[in-house]
């Protein structure tokens, strides 16, 4: 005969192993593959799962690998260049929960704040000084000067930029635990939607004034 106590604890095991089964699907970037390989048909439209797959008897040993030894080919306004290795740009993560990227900082380049909706972020310096942050959603602020082999981790969809503080070019490769992370960048979001956000959402948003708005939105256009 089981005892009452022996039935509660029983149940407390039972409501244990339930409370930490539930959150994985809800955590999880990206769902399973249900095959070895998928490389990406870009040129289809993409699906909830990634982009179809292109036909096996077309893949090749190629398709299994990119090259990010060589610096980005262009920078931005922001003396920032990117080499994707996301789904986009190295077709073979499709359907595998994985992406990175090369991001290459001129001398004061920034990679602004911004926020990745649907991947946590891990990334390693491999050349120069880059300052790293990070905001979370009470408002603290984290930071590091990170220097080559110095590891940071982005928490999913949380604000944070790199900054280039050192002499010379700086460089490091951020990997993301989904084919296609996505980005917000803060000041696209603001000033370059179509149709624009109203000036007045802005003005008592910041507190500030048309004039400072319509100096924003013209520096961005001339950019």
């Amino acid at each position: 005969m089981i005892s009452s106590s022996s039935t509660s604890l029983i149940g407390l095991l039972c409501c244990l192993i339930v409370l930490l089964i539930l959150p994985f699907p809800s955590h999880a970037s990206d769902p399973d593959p249900l095959q070895d390989i998928c490389v990406a048909d870009l040129n289809a439209s993409g699906s909830i799962n990634g982009f179809p797959c292109k036909p096996e008897s077309e893949v090749t040993s190629d398709d299994f690998f990119t090259d990010f030894s060589k610096e980005a080919a262009t920078f931005d306004v922001f003396k920032r260049g990117a080499t994707l290795g996301d789904v986009f740009g190295f077709p073979v993560v499709n359907t595998q929960g994985v992406s990175l990227f090369r991001i290459d900082l001129g001398v004061g380049g920034i990679n602004p704040p911004h926020t990745h909706p649907r991947g946590t972020e891990a990334g390693i310096v491999t050349r120069g000084k880059v300052l790293v942050g990070l905001v979370t959603t009470n408002n603290t602020f984290f930071s590091k000067v990170l220097t080559p082999g110095m590891v940071f981790l982005i928490p999913r969809a949380l604000i944070h930029f790199q900054l280039n503080v050192g002499k010379g070019p700086a460089t490091f490769i951020p990997i993301f635990n989904t084919q296609n992370p996505g980005v917000s960048d803060s000041l696209t979001t603001l000033f370059d939607t179509t149709p624009p956000i109203p000036d007045e959402v802005l003005t008592k948003s910041f507190r500030v004034s048309d004039e400072v708005i319509n100096v924003i939105r013209a520096a961005r256009a001339s950019n």
